[in-house]
């Protein structure tokens, strides 16, 4: 006797450059009868119906007004990274179907990547790469020792799961940590990493050697740092970008850049990702671009992210998760 027929799980392709991984589909055929966007258009008039879930890899697909209308009994969209800023929550909300993500996923890898940033643009990590390769290279200037760490200020804007690594990881080089959050952390958390609390940015702006962003993206943050903000930091200071490019006001930073308001800047977002060949945007040797290597461990090997979407999906679609925490993913 044949068991109860799995529910139908809307994907975008597998693999490919927006499909998920090949290696994932074993794990999720044992919950879902996997379609690919291609499966359902070619036959939208039976397969609408049967689509319980969808998982949102690389931002595909994309759940607009028209997709969400095709699918009358979908539960639950599930978005295999951290951020929701490419979902339209209300939208989602309002067709009665829950969103998942998975927040903690590249906490350890993002901050990892901030303080590598950091390091590289602080020793000049990049142009001493150049220079040393270089076989026009006859010695090596004294301007490109680089910066001091230890001992350096570092302001993280954003004290959230992925603020409070990079806080751990940066007391190991002594550094000063300030830091700006919506809310204060607790005392005995401040004291673990020696941070102190800034209740305005811009305190944290005058006096930091490097200024960490680690924030989601919503209305509030967009554009969080502009012409104003990066004409309080100091002129030795760099900037440092680990949330999303529409952070921080792109002409703005490169202005400032190119008139030495702050000394540079290194990246791991921008916006639009990748920068397009021809962009406007004339960055300076000063600025380090890796363009959101903070999500690549997790994103290849899809080891706890995809976990956390799964549990997300069949406990939306099925009512069922061992783990207990996973009701604590949804977004809505």
């Amino acid at each position: 006797m044949e068991g109860p027929e799995q529910p139908v799980l809307l994907v975008n392709e597998v693999g490919g450059i927006f499909g998920i991984l090949e290696s994932h589909v074993p794990l999720l055929k044992k919950h879902f009868h996997l379609v690919t966007m291609k499966e359902f258009l070619e036959n939208k008039a039976c397969l609408s119906v049967k689509v319980k879930a969808v998982y949102v890899w690389w931002h595909r697909p994309v759940m607009d007004r028209e997709l969400l209308k095709s699918l009358p009994n979908l539960k639950v969209v599930a978005s295999s990274g951290a951020g929701v800023d490419h979902l339209d929550l209300k939208l989602i909300a309002d067709f009665g179907v829950r969103t998942a993500n998975c927040p903690n996923a590249v906490s350890s890898s993002t901050a990892d990547t901030g303080i590598a940033l950091l390091l590289a643009a602080a020793r000049g990590l990049v142009e001493g790469c150049r220079v040393a390769t270089s076989p026009e290279t006859e010695y090596f200037p004294l301007n490109m020792l680089g910066d001091e760490v230890t001992g350096a200020t570092l302001g993280i804007v954003g004290m959230g799961s992925i603020g409070y690594k990079i806080a751990q990881r940066a007391r190991a080089f002594e550094m000063k940590i300030l830091y700006h959050n919506r809310n204060r952390r607790k005392e005995d958390e401040e004291l673990a990493v020696s941070a102190c609390y800034c209740r305005k940015m811009e305190d944290l702006l005058q006096q930091s050697d490097f200024v960490m962003l680690a924030v989601s993206l919503t209305p509030q943050t967009y554009k969080l740092i502009g012409k104003k903000q990066l004409e309080l930091m100091k002129p030795t200071a760099t900037l440092i970008n680990i949330s999303r490019g529409s952070v921080v006001d792109q002409d703005a930073l490169v202005e400032a850049l190119q008139t030495g308001h702050i000394k540079g800047a290194a990246l791991d977002v921008t916006y639009p990702e990748p920068l397009p060949s021809n962009s406007a945007y004339s960055f300076p040797d000063t600025t380090r671009i890796t363009e959101e290597k903070g999500n690549a461990i997790p994103y290849l090997t899809g080891n706890h992210s995809h976990s956390l979407v799964l549990q997300g999906l069949t406990w939306s679609t099925l009512g069922t998760s061992k783990n207990p925490s996973v009701r604590r993913i949804f977004q809505l």
